[in-house]
Parts: C-alpha cells; sequence; structure tokens
C-alpha cells in the first residue's frame, strides 16, 4: 500500500519525466526540420507565435472558460457553508480564497482554473451540492484546491504551448516542403530523398504523439490533485465515494465542450469508460475506478 507522499511524489516525478521527453522530442524535431529545409527561420517564427497565441490565452482562458460553463458568482451570503468549507480549506492548503462560481446543473462536477492561486476560481455544479455528502464536497473541493497549489494551470499552459508549437512546425514543414519530393529530391541522392520522406512522416505523426504526451501528463496531475487533497482532508474515502457518484450520476452536463471537458474533476461527458488501453491514451482522466483504487489503498 502506497503512503499519501510516495503517491505524490510518484506522480510528481512521472509528471517532469514527460516534460523532459517533452522538450527532447520538440528539440529533435526542430533540429530535423531545419536539416532537412536548409532554414531555420520559419521554426522561429513558428514558435514565437505558438508562444504568443498560449500565452494570450493563458491571460484570459478563466474568463473565457467561466463563459463557456455559464458559471455564476457567489457570494459569502448566498451559500455561506460552502464557503466555510473553501475557506477552512484553503487555510489548511495555505492559499487565499478563491473565487466561487456556481454552474446550475443536475450533474455533480466541479473545476478551478485561473491564471495563478491570486486569480484562482473554483467552479461546482448545482448538482454536486445537492447530491455529495459534507466529507466528499470536501474531498472534491481539496482536490480542486490541490491543482491551484500545485500550478496545473501554469503547467497545462507550458504544456499547450509546447503541442501548440509541435503543431505549428508541423504544418509549416509540410506546407514549405509539399512539392520539394517532386522536384528538389530528384537533384538529391536516393537516401536524401528517403530522409525527407521521413521527415514528411514525422511531420505528420508528431501532432498526434504531442497530444498523447499532453494527455498523459494531464492525467498524472489529476492523480496528484487526488493525493494532495487527501493530505489536505486527512480522508481519502471521502474523495473516492464523490468520484464513485459523480461516475455513476446519468445526468449529462450540458454546458460541457471538448474545450473545457479536462478541467473538470471527472469526465463530464456520459460515456462508459473502457479499459482498452489505446483508448484510454487519448483519455483526459485516468479511468475512475483506478483513481477510486489509488485512493483506497493510500495510507495516512
Amino acid at each position: 500500500m502506497a503512503t499519501l507522499y510516495a503517491q505524490a511524489e510518484s506522480n510528481i516525478r512521472k509528471t517532469w519525466l514527460l516534460i523532459t521527453f517533452f522538450f527532447i522530442f520538440i528539440i529533435g524535431l526542430g533540429w530535423l526540420f531545419s536539416y532537412l529545409l536548409d532554414n531555420s527561420i520559419f521554426l522561429i517564427v513558428a514558435i514565437i507565435l505558438a508562444v504568443f497565441q498560449s500565452f494570450a490565452s493563458f491571460w484570459y482562458s478563466d474568463k473565457i472558460v467561466l463563459a463557456l460553463s455559464r458559471a455564476k458568482p457567489i457570494e459569502k451570503q448566498d451559500n455561506p457553508e460552502l464557503y466555510r468549507l473553501v475557506e477552512n480549506l484553503c487555510i489548511t492548503a495555505g492559499l487565499p480564497l478563491p473565487k466561487i462560481y456556481i454552474i446550475e446543473e443536475t450533474q455533480p462536477n466541479a473545476f478551478a482554473t485561473g491564471r495563478d492561486a491570486k486569480h484562482a476560481v473554483i467552479a461546482v455544479t448545482r448538482g454536486l451540492l445537492e447530491k455529495l455528502e459534507r466529507v466528499e464536497l470536501e474531498g472534491v473541493i481539496a482536490h480542486e484546491l490541490s491543482h491551484i497549489g500545485n500550478k496545473d494551470m501554469l503547467l497545462q499552459t507550458i504544456v499547450v504551448i509546447l503541442a501548440g508549437v509541435i503543431a505549428i512546425i508541423s504544418n509549416f514543414f509540410l506546407r514549405i516542403s509539399y512539392g520539394r519530393i517532386g522536384r528538389k529530391e530528384r537533384e538529391r541522392d536516393s537516401s536524401g530523398a528517403i530522409l525527407m520522406i521521413f521527415g514528411i512522416i514525422a511531420a505528420i505523426l508528431a501532432p498526434i504523439a504531442a497530444t498523447l504526451i499532453q494527455l498523459a501528463i494531464s492525467r498524472k496531475r489529476e492523480f496528484l490533485a487526488d493525493a494532495s487533497g487527501v493530505l489536505l482532508t486527512r480522508y481519502p474515502d471521502g474523495l473516492a465515494r464523490a468520484l464513485e457518484k459523480i461516475s455513476e450520476d446519468p445526468n449529462p452536463l450540458r454546458v460541457a465542450s471538448n474545450a473545457t471537458a479536462h478541467l473538470f474533476i471527472a469526465n463530464p461527458f456520459r460515456r462508459k469508460e473502457t479499459k482498452n488501453w489505446l483508448m484510454n491514451l487519448f483519455s483526459t482522466h485516468p479511468p475512475i475506478e483506478e483513481r477510486i483504487k489509488a485512493l483506497r489503498e493510500m495510507q495516512i
């Protein structure tokens, strides 16, 4: 049985290994494309564009997500019990109190967003407040506060930038190299033509690989937020029971979209989870059964 600290350290270590691989992958891809085209200027331009676009969205992503989710801000007098619960957990976590929003949906779910701890937001659905017991709700809030404390919003921005850079430089390479196989490669030897073909295949597959790494990091951060949340509540079964109720609830989350699904504590789309490893590679969340199992095997 894993201790809470061992579980958290394991997930942090795996996350940074994935990010390190991400950096190596993008450097290698950039070198390959530059070598094949004998020009690195377009790569520099692509990186600048991707970074600018990603950081622009970082500064305004919370407003966009809240608007898409139709979340409404509440004050302390609107729900004193929820506010006290969040305040107590923030004191334990050493975090400033985030703004609290309510989504008028029957599916129990929640998410955290914001560019840093001082500008953080926690949004919970009406169904979460109505269907969960206090210890279960506490587990969910602790999970979301852990995303804030672990700086997951910043990390996700970095990962999105890297994935965006890979997608843009791959697209640029395909556009620039189009036609070179038929024109310039006739002037090269056969090994040069083969290398160019390899570069085109890499450009097609690289964005898929980048997406898979991005999703893998997202899944590891969910495991980490589970473990970190339990460190706040000291009660793993509260979050485990909450995840069970959330996964078993049949109601759809009408405001959910592919752009925001990864933010929620559990996949908001009511489709049956599969044990197929290939399908799980494209999932934003780890299987609920695995999360519950890990929580119930933790030792405090």
